[in-house]
């Protein structure tokens, strides 16, 4: 499956903070998580819900799209978040703590058959099921934070504990055709850490990272924005495999390179994201 629409940063923005839910209107990230999860205390879950609402109703968030994180069904505010959430119709709902097929299923019930759903991959329950986790949803997010939590590993920049699930993460998530973002940075003022990270995820091949501070966003576009060169490969390619003569052929040399026609999704794939972003800066 082919995804053109940039997910390169993804910012969670604290629900019941209005002035922070204004700000993100005019931030360069490509995603607006309103959060009313983990960044909200429970005497502001109410007044987060309603914020959130009436901001996806308001719009002017411009190309960005904007997903509301819900709290967890298994929480006094789950049923209510998903209710609202899902009348106001964000680009999205991003469903925490998500480890079984069966979570999968209450989350999805709650919702319109068109809404989007994407889902945290934060527990270690969640890690053994990445493949019963795949049906019903658009994307993944790893919650680097609670995993890390749950497997009592300790975390710096290079994130050498979790190497084997992300990973993982990634070739379970292409599996299903999803998008798969990767976790946040916790160093605000780390700025060579984020970089580092920022730099791994996309190695490994994430779509894009989810941010906790705007100041993170220049980053994260940077390190998943495709590279000039790279683009301009997967523009050699598609045209090469374009020439009527090769039309049949499942093997090119071009350049003196060995390109196989399974390079050609791929390399329009790209094309399609540094158009995308393109159109968009």
């Amino acid at each position: 499956m082919t995804h053109a629409k940039p997910r390169r940063s993804a910012l969670y923005m604290p629900a019941a903070n209005a002035r922070a839910i204004e700000k993100a209107r005019e931030l360069p990230c490509d995603v607006v998580i309103l959060d009313l999860e983990d960044a909200v205390a429970p005497d502001a879950k109410e007044t987060a819900r309603e914020q959130a609402v009436a901001a996806v109703k308001a719009g002017g968030f411009g190309p960005r799209e904007v997903v509301i994180r819900v709290n967890g069904l298994d929480t006094p505010w789950g049923r209510d978040d998903l209710a609202v959430a899902a009348e106001a119709g964000p680009d999205a709902v991003l469903a925490p703590k998500v480890s079984s097929a069966a979570d999968v299923a209450a989350y999805r019930a709650a919702l319109p058959a068109t809404q989007s759903l994407w889902i945290m991959i934060e527990t270690c329950w969640g890690l053994f099921r990445l493949d019963e986790l795949g049906e019903g949803v658009a994307a993944w997010v790893i919650g680097t934070n609670d995993l890390a939590k749950e497997m009592r590993c300790r975390l710096d920049a290079e994130r050498a504990p979790l190497l084997g699930p992300l990973s993982l993460a990634v070739a379970a998530a292409r599996a299903h055709g999803l998008v798969v973002l990767d976790g946040v940075f916790n160093g605000i003022d780390d700025d060579a850490g984020l970089e580092r990270q920022c730099d791994q995820g996309a190695a490994f091949g994430f779509d894009g990272k989810t941010l906790i501070h705007p100041r993170q966003i220049e980053a994260a576009n940077r390190a998943f924005t495709p590279a000039a060169e790279e683009v301009d490969w997967a523009r050699t390619i598609v045209a090469a495999f374009d020439e009527p003569e090769n039309a049949k052929k499942g093997v090119l040399r071009i350049e003196g390179r060995m390109v196989e026609r399974l390079h050609l999704e791929e390399a329009r794939r790209l094309i399609a994201v540094a158009d995308a972003i393109a159109a968009r800066e």
